[in-house]
């Protein structure tokens, strides 16, 4: 009789993939088809997550030289809804993979423990990564507090690692390409080689750098232009005009965190304002400039907006991005919601920018610290056993940088007060 689970385990396994932070659903999957797919490494890509679109898990040294180029190639390679196993370039050479290419243009990856083993059930991982995929993209349409913080986090840090690499990269071979042009070398052909791969190396680089910013941000007016679908397909059936203002001139792009809460917080004014069945005309705008994306939403109504409702529902996002939100209703006349998202991210306070890496969970178990509570008390608060407390605490004092759970809890004490 085979070991593996049923189908039905599986789905109520899957469970367990969904519930918990975004940025960890690549491990909780690998759990959950290590037995019926055993692998050494699984990788989802996708361009939804402007943070992170790759999220693995597995064999570190294979992973880190997995490049997005590999994976766009992987996936024009396999046609949605039909999972393979072949060999593909991954990680700098020829591997044999398990791929399945969701409808929603979403891989997942699989390099199977026995590369000679065929794709078992390949309709069963298909349906499962199916409801992977869309939990994964209503995560970042939602654009909650958690994905923000989290996907604001791996933008920077990418972000600086590729600008740190770029400098020195390019210093490196803008000298070489300087000293190869000098009249005192010699050996002409040997010069001119050397000059002509410098070169290329120079325009690959810079072609890469661009290639990630472009995956990271999202161009003002296109972002906007997904919007008005959302809103038209979301108010199919309302018979109110709407306005659409998009924001105009080529500007700065948005990072990609802003352009996705941007989105979810208009969606969210709007729902509140045509919630009012006297509603009589609505206009929806965007305007930017190089620090600040505004979003105005105003109607013509009665007025009649709960405002503090409204206020509840969109202020976890303004905090995490440091945005300001205005919500105004003046009965008989209209309502009017603005909000005004910096581009960058605030200074470094040093504490904020540690305590936003942590997770929702991982918040929870900080709050529960700072209230000088021990892991018994902490797991019985948040449902789960001691030792997943211990995991959580450990992961918590490693990123705050501090050794005890006393400079822990000062530390969320301290951004509490301030």
């Amino acid at each position: 009789m085979s070991d593996e689970p049923d189908p039905a385990t599986a789905l109520i396994g899957l469970r367990e993939v969904l519930d918990g932070p975004l940025h960890d659903i690549a491990r909780r999957l690998s759990q959950l088809t290590a037995s019926r797919w055993p692998h050494t490494a699984l990788i989802i890509f996708t361009r939804e997550c402007a943070g992170r679109p790759r999220k693995v898990t597995g064999d570190v040294e294979m992973l880190n030289k997995v490049t997005i180029s590999e994976l766009e190639q992987v996936k024009t390679s396999v046609d949605p809804g039909t999972p393979v196993c072949a060999r593909f370039a991954v990680a700098g050479e020829e591997r044999t993979a398990w791929v399945v290419r969701d409808p929603s243009d979403m891989l997942l990856l699989l390099v199977p423990r026995s590369p000679g083993r065929p794709l078992p059930e390949p309709r069963l991982l298909a349906a499962l990564f199916g409801i992977v995929a869309t939990s994964i993209r209503q995560q970042v349409a939602q654009a909650s507090p958690d994905y923000l913080a989290e996907s604001r986090a791996a933008a920077l840090e990418r972000e600086r690692t590729i600008a740190e690499l770029a400098t020195a990269h390019e210093s490196t071979l803008v000298g070489l390409l300087t000293t190869l042009r000098s009249a005192e070398l010699d050996d002409t052909r040997a010069r001119t080689a050397a000059r002509d791969a410098a070169s290329s190396a120079l325009v690959a680089l810079r072609t890469a750098q661009q290639a990630e910013q472009a995956l990271s941000h999202e161009a003002a007016a296109a972002a906007f232009g997904v919007l008005r679908s959302e809103i038209r397909q979301m108010l199919r059936h309302h018979e109110a005009p709407i306005e659409f203002a998009a924001p105009t001139g080529a500007g700065r792009a948005l990072p990609g965190d802003i352009a996705h809460a941007a989105r979810a917080m208009t969606r969210t004014a709007v729902l509140a304002l045509t919630a009012d069945p006297e509603l009589t005309r609505l206009r929806i705008a965007w305007t930017h400039d190089d620090t600040t994306l505004t979003v105005d939403v105003r109607d013509q109504s009665t007025g009649a907006l709960d405002t503090s409702s409204l206020l509840r529902q969109l202020q976890g996002r303004a905090r995490t991005l440091g945005a300001t939100v205005d919500v105004d209703a003046t009965p008989g006349w209209g309502s009017r919601v603005t909000i005004r998202l910096p581009l960058d991210p605030p200074a470094d306070t040093g504490v904020e920018t540690r305590l936003t890496n942590l997770n929702r969970r991982e918040r929870e178990v900080l709050d529960l610290l700072a209230q000088g509570k021990r892991n018994k008390a902490i797991a019985a608060d948040l449902g789960v056993t001691e030792s997943t407390v211990k995991f959580h605490v450990t992961r918590v004092l490693h990123k705050l940088d501090v050794s005890t759970r006393g400079e822990a809890a000062a530390l969320a004490l301290t951004a509490t007060t301030t």
